[in-house]
């Protein structure tokens, strides 16, 4: 008996007998049934909050992604406007700052806003003037055209369309539309109070679609000399919107365009005239992934009664161990393995659910919305057409870490409780 009790007592950390008793402990039986309940509540809160972080994460991190991807696509990561004389010198402005390194376009736009109509309706549109040679390099536009083409673009007065403003208007390219200026715009035709607003049609030469909403539904693309004389600015332009191969790294750019406009201008990036719209989308992020951990935060807890109530439970079993020569590591390790088994799988299984879920996103919201009858991702409201999901493996990682993290955590105390029991009074009061 003594041999035997030595051996047990030598047994190596992680016994095969450990994890045998671990794994009955966790098939609970019939009279305790309730400690299994708290179990697999425990397993199904840890899954939920590690899936549903997962897909909130790469909701959030694909809404911006799209919304940036669509923003920089088509407006320019930093502008020049001019300070003290207008851009009369416009052309040899951008030649010289298309030659900067990084710098893929320059440019020159003209900007102005109206109301577009046809005979069936009217919206309200901004007008933006460019270069054809501009246009085709901006493959926002030039890679999602629907209808017509932008050959010829600077020849007559074609103008291009956002499928939206088409679709609202009832036109199709070949159609015409009739843009009206903004009092104060152009200086227009004199009236005996004030200005007129210029009202002129235009034909469509083509019909873009992005996919956000906010541009489709409004932007009309003019001939950079038609918007000129349409807004009386026959001879500068509004400003220079520079695009460039890093716009995260815009702030490297700043000096060089600067030095290379070789006049006085104001600079204006992409983050500043956005800065709003992306910071609120980050705290939104960073409170939903605050707010979802609790949801695992919670889950550990009930480990952590589940296991106590186990300890509870297995007194007496604990004290006959304890008297046969298990050490009170075994009996600590026992227990940490049943509460980290509920985590872990729990985690392994939330991590399957969050990328698949996040992977068949725009599937499950067509489902979702079919089912219900309902637009669940109003177009108007989200900007975008599509709810767009991207997983970003350093957060997903984290998000797995910090659920395995909190889940051993919570497996110590009722561990160490087991493992300080002592079997004297475990077999005398149990």
């Amino acid at each position: 008996m003594d041999e035997t009790m030595n051996e047990t007592a030598r047994t190596p950390p992680f016994a095969p007998f450990e994890w045998l008793l671990s794994g009955r402990y966790l098939r609970a039986r019939r009279r305790e049934g309730f400690i299994s309940v708290i179990a697999g509540f425990s397993f199904l809160g840890i899954m939920l909050g590690v899936a549903t972080l997962i897909i909130v994460m790469a909701v959030m991190n694909g809404f911006r992604k799209e919304l940036l991807d669509k923003i920089l696509g088509l407006n320019g990561h930093l502008f020049v406007q001019p300070l003290e004389s207008p851009l009369t010198d416009w052309k040899d402005v951008a030649e010289r700052i298309s030659q900067i390194q990084g710098v893929r376009l320059a440019a020159p736009v003209v900007d102005g806003q109206g109301m577009g109509s046809s005979p069936f309706d009217a919206a309200g549109v901004f007008m933006r003037g460019m270069r054809a040679s501009d246009l085709n390099n901006l493959t926002a536009i030039a890679d999602n055209l629907k209808e017509g083409s932008l050959e010829g673009f600077d020849e007559g007065q074609g103008v291009v369309i956002g499928r939206g403003l088409a679709d609202k208007l009832s036109l199709h390219a070949g159609d015409r539309i009739t843009l009206i200026s903004s009092p104060g715009a152009s200086k227009g035709a004199s009236a005996s109070k004030g200005t007129a607003p210029r009202i002129k049609p235009f034909r469509i030469a083509a019909v873009f679609e992005i996919g956000m909403s906010e541009y489709d539904a409004s932007l009309v693309l003019m001939p950079l000399p038609e918007a000129q004389a349409y807004f009386d600015r026959r001879d500068d332009v509004s400003s220079i919107e520079v695009f460039t191969d890093s716009p995260d790294q815009i702030d490297a750019f700043r000096k060089t365009v600067l030095e290379a406009a070789g006049r006085p201008v104001f600079l204006v990036d992409w983050r500043q005239r956005n800065s709003t719209f992306f910071n609120a989308l980050q705290v939104q992020r960073n409170v939903m992934f605050v707010i979802l951990t609790l949801i695992v935060l919670v889950a550990a807890l009930n480990i952590v009664s589940g296991l106590i109530m186990l300890v509870a439970d297995k007194g007496k079993d604990i004290a006959i161990l304890r008297t046969m020569g298990a050490s009170q590591g075994s009996i600590m390790r026992i227990f940490l393995i049943t509460g980290a088994s509920i985590g872990v799988v729990g985690t392994l299984v939330g991590f399957l659910v969050g990328i698949l879920i996040s992977h068949n996103i725009e599937a499950i919201r067509q489902l979702l919305s079919w089912i219900t009858n309902t637009d669940l991702f109003p177009e108007k409201l989200y900007f975008l057409s599509k709810l767009p999901a991207e997983v970003a493996i350093g957060e997903t990682a984290a998000v797995v870490i910090m659920a395995l993290s909190l889940s051993f955590l919570a497996t110590l105390y009722p561990s160490w409780r087991a493992a300080r029991l002592d079997p004297v009074d475990a077999l005398r009061y149990g």
